[in-house]
């Protein structure tokens, strides 16, 4: 890009989008992400929340172990504490950087932190500083500055730039600016902030009113040069700006926009998948970009023009973001190396050998009742195996629905519980519930059912369901999911994985303290 600025992608998908309720992730799940961002070529990957609990720590530090290429960035309050256990999680990496945040909003210095503005003028200096102990990489963000007066927000940025902050990074924390409004306060703070020539400025968008990308892109059309964001759009509440979205605007409207990324494009889809199968969030069909219809046409007219000539309909290439025909990797008859070798293709990467047989063993069964085993069916298979190793307190040993027209729906069902089998059987208003109400006649585990989802990982009458159920407990919520040709048992083992999710050690807190 030799006459454009580079525009910095920062991913926050395995902290903020972390924090969406029941899309915890293990240290595990979030190497892989990280290092599917790695191919990617994103430039910063904020990792975790270290203060946060012991297993957000370990993957922070876990993460900045095996990532080379991108910068691994921490989140930590302007607090003594937090900054020292960023600083502790990310000695390992390659290159660090830690973000600090303090909120600047009056109704957030009021009412959360009860501090005089100068106050929090003085404690954002003093953690910028105090960053500067373990990296020279310090992001600084004024929390809630959408909502920030403009006079006190000139007089922090620039006092902590004095302090060493390189990345200033403004978060419409609550998604409640407008693009125009938006991009007008980046023009006003990068012009009216004496020294801000010496730092990148950044932005971070909630959608809260569906603005995250159009603020963001108004804000890199006023001189930001970073954009946080994550993939799929996943965050708290109603997400952040999605990743894929503002990469494709920026590279598509060259016309228009004065930088470019240097991200690899054609690795969006399967990051896309990746995230999507582990957290538990399908993606939309009508979403841009990833949604199975964005590349779909089906109305007469626009078939036509898209045969004439592509452009007519289509502003960007499908393969360009990684869109293909789903790829007929294995069949029944492939072999344990075959397995292998596609898994390593598709950088899943198993720990053991213990994993790898199980998932060997999943893969025969699953290619005796569905002839075509595409990508998307060995990374839900994978996603699978590695949570009933890890925590497969229950087990669905076998289950038998009877469904038919005038009659009550009836499961009889049979768990492992802790190595011990245990019967039941219930009525429902469908198959489903019907099994859902067995195996809590066998747990009793007081739990309630906030979310359940069906979507088919593969096109066909043969194609696996994959089934997201979310279950919330005593304030702890987690997203369980299960794949199978048979929906009624997908189902079943998506209650059960979400079960095992609750009384498997708890992987990160979600207090929602701070955010940016």
């Amino acid at each position: 890009m030799p006459d454009k600025d580079k525009l910095v992608i920062f991913d926050t998908t395995l902290r903020d989008g972390e924090q969406s309720p029941g899309a915890s992730m293990t240290k595990d799940e979030k190497i892989r992400i990280a290092k599917a961002l790695e191919t990617m070529k994103v430039d910063v990957i904020e990792a975790g929340f270290p203060i946060a609990s012991p297993g957000d720590f370990e993957s922070v530090q876990a993460v900045a172990k095996v990532i080379k290429d991108s910068t691994v960035c921490g989140l930590a309050r302007a607090l003594d504490k937090d900054i020292e256990r960023a600083g502790e999680a990310l000695k390992p990496a390659a290159s660090s950087r830690i973000h600090t945040f303090i909120a600047t909003s009056p109704i957030h210095m009021q009412q959360k932190l009860r501090m005089e503005p100068d106050a929090v003028l003085e404690q954002a200096v003093r953690a910028v500083k105090q960053a500067g102990q373990y990296t020279d990489n310090i992001e600084f963000s004024p929390e809630d500055a959408g909502r920030s007066e403009t006079d006190f927000l000139c007089r922090v940025i620039e006092a902590v730039i004095d302090a060493g902050a390189t990345t200033i990074n403004i978060p419409d924390t609550v998604g409640y600016n407008i693009p125009h409004q938006f991009g007008e306060l980046i023009k006003t703070l990068i012009e009216r902030i004496p020294n801000s020539d010496k730092a990148i400025f950044s932005v971070h968008c909630h959608n809260d009113l569906g603005l995250a990308v159009g603020n963001s892109l108004a804000a890199v059309l006023n001189g930001a040069r970073q954009v946080e964001c994550t993939i799929n759009g996943l965050g708290e509440r109603a997400g952040n700006a999605a990743l894929e979205e503002v990469v494709m605007a920026v590279r598509t409207r060259q016309d228009i926009f004065p930088c470019d990324t240097t991200l690899d494009t054609t690795q969006i889809m399967r990051c896309s998948r990746l995230v999507s199968g582990i957290t538990g969030f399908p993606v939309q069909p009508n979403k841009a970009i990833v949604g199975a219809n964005a590349f779909a046409h089906e109305s007469g007219i626009h078939q036509d023009g898209v045969l004439k000539s592509r452009e007519t309909y289509e502003i960007m290439r499908a393969q360009d973001v990684g869109w293909s025909a789903n790829r007929i990797v294995l069949g029944k008859h492939s072999g344990r190396n075959a397995f292998k070798t596609r898994l390593k293709e598709l950088n899943i990467e198993l720990a053991t050998e213990q994993e790898l047989n199980e998932a060997f063993a999943r893969f025969k069964d699953l290619a005796d009742k569905k002839h075509e085993i595409y990508d998307e069916d060995l990374q839900a298979l994978v996603a699978d195996t590695n949570w009933s190793l890890e925590n497969e307190h229950y087990r669905l040993v076998s289950l038998r629905v009877c469904s038919e027209t005038g009659e009550t729906p009836h499961a009889n069902i049979v768990l492992d519980v802790g190595g011990k089998e245990c019967k039941a059987d219930a009525d429902g208003g469908g198959p489903v519930d019907a099994a859902f109400r067995a195996i809590e006649a066998i747990v009793n585990s007081e739990t309630r059912l906030q979310l359940y989802s069906v979507n088919n990982i593969t096109s066909g009458t043969d194609a696996q369901g994959e089934v997201t159920v979310r279950l919330e407990k005593a304030g702890r919520i987690v997203n369980g999911q299960g794949a199978d040709t048979d929906i009624v048992i997908a189902s079943a083992n998506a209650y059960i994985n979400a079960l095992n999710k609750l009384i498997a050690p708890e992987q990160r807190a979600h207090p929602q303290r701070g955010d940016v």
